[in-house]
């Protein structure tokens, strides 16, 4: 996961931003300098004098963060481009503060094997705004009958396997997958889903669901498996990641696993953190996805979980979809939600300004991703290579109003005006993202 092989080191003074990193334990105002891609210095405002080949940009007013990790996107590369491609993908991962991203193997074909995960690495090095690792499919097709060469995988780049989209059914199945995990590395990501409970559902199992007379996907199919895995994951010692939590039971299972020094852990996305299955009663498409959007409480037990730091991260789960995929009716409307452009925002204003979460931990949970998959955490110190993001916290902007850098638009925060507006990105050293103007801050674009 390196640099943009097409973007330059970034040479550039952040004068007066308040600077936020609970990880270095800094919270304070402060002159940034960024020198070949690496920060140079920081300092009290107004006590760096500008190199002469420096841009400079005045941060008076704003918030810099360590750039966000998402672990769990899907950039349709290979075969369904139509929908996203690791250009737009990691643009858009861009455009939202994200500094580098995970991307999922449910493609066409699937990354099941070295030679498309290797020329999958390749178009990355061309063409992605940030850094991307890759995950490979846990089995064969992803159809849970046969498993990968996972360690000639491991040797090609993969961060780790899942067979995201699909369950892996066979506890044996799982419990092979374990015992070569323990040899090769990485680790397995695990989408939580028992399809004799869920097949069918278009949301979630409730008064909602019997009110529309939609068939319902329980939160227990959920919530058993991530018992069963975690329970697997115990007894072969191996180490798992629960894929988007979205129900309280899950909570519960995650808690007990950890009780009992499981090697666990578990990311939440977005809209299950800020959104309920109340949102689906007008039948728009965008709010459908898997796992489903629960209830209220399910909702408040998710927050309480990432703000305790049981839950280890915040995922998108970025699911772009073609407008023909989800302007039909609810049922027959494709899963997903996109979420890179809005993740930042749609927290901090549903959580952060509502108080039921503290902004130095959102901070914390969007970049903690990074480590469950061994790759460096983003902080903001001397000699660390750059990746921030500038961020106006009073800003507010209209969820689709001048368009998406992503290829498609189905967003489940669409037409909503939230606040938190990314300025400028720089990842892996260079400047990724930047606003077109500081006078239009709504107006942005992609580093080109």
């Amino acid at each position: 996961m390196g640099a943009p092989l097409f973007c330059r080191p970034a040479e550039l003074l952040i004068r007066g931003a308040h600077v936020l990193d609970p990880r270095a334990g800094i919270d304070t105002r402060q002159d940034i300098l960024i020198r070949g891609g690496h920060i140079a210095e920081l300092a009290v405002p107004g006590s760096i004098a500008a190199p002469d080949d420096c841009d400079v940009v005045d941060g008076t007013g704003k918030h810099l963060f360590p750039a966000f990790v998402d672990p769990h996107v899907h950039l349709r590369t290979p075969g369904q481009e139509h929908k996203e491609t690791i250009a737009s993908g990691t643009a858009a991962a861009a455009a939202g503060g994200f500094g580098a991203v995970i991307a999922m193997p449910n493609t066409s074909p699937p990354v099941d094997n070295a030679s498309v995960l290797r020329a999958l690495a390749q178009t990355a090095d061309r063409e992605a705004r940030v850094p991307v690792g890759f995950l490979a499919a846990i089995t064969r097709g992803q159809n849970g009958q046969e498993l990968t060469e996972m360690a000639e995988l491991r040797e090609a780049g993969a961060l780790g396997f899942t067979d995201d989209g699909r369950p892996v059914v066979s506890a044996g199945m799982l419990r092979k997958a374990l015992q070569y995990q323990r040899v090769c590395g990485g680790v397995l990501t695990l989408h939580e889903e028992d399809p004799a409970l869920s097949a069918g559902g278009a949301m979630h199992e409730g008064a909602v669901s019997a009110r529309l007379g939609l068939a319902g996907i329980p939160s227990v199919s959920e919530s058993t498996m991530v018992a069963r895995d975690a329970a697997l994951a115990i007894y072969e010692r191996g180490r798992v990641h629960f894929q988007h939590l979205s129900c309280r039971e899950s909570v519960a299972a995650l808690a007990a696993a950890k009780e009992q020094s499981a090697l666990v852990s578990a990311e939440v996305s977005p809209h299950h953190l800020t959104l309920t299955d109340e949102s689906v009663r007008a039948l728009e498409s965008s709010f459908k996805m898997n796992p489903p959007l629960r209830t209220e409480a399910d909702r408040t037990a998710l927050v309480q979980a990432l703000r305790s730091g049981l839950i280890d991260c915040v995922a998108t789960d970025h699911a772009p979809h073609a407008t023909h995929e989800k302007e039909v009716p609810f049922e027959q409307a494709a899963m997903g939600t996109t979420g890179l452009e809005t993740a930042f925002a749609a927290l901090f204003t549903k959580l952060v300004q509502a108080g039921e979460l503290e902004l130095s931990a959102l901070v914390e949970r969007m970049t903690a991703g990074a480590s469950l998959f061994d790759l460096p955490q983003p902080t903001i110190g001397p000699g660390q290579l750059a990746s921030v993001c500038l961020v106006d916290l009073r800003a507010g902007w209209e969820v689709g109003g001048r368009g998406y850098v992503s290829r498609s638009e189905n967003c489940c925060f669409h037409g909503q005006t939230l606040r938190g507006r990314v300025l400028l990105t720089v990842a892996a050293g260079a400047v990724v993202f930047r606003a077109v103007s500081a006078a239009l801050p709504a107006a942005l674009t992609a580093v080109k």
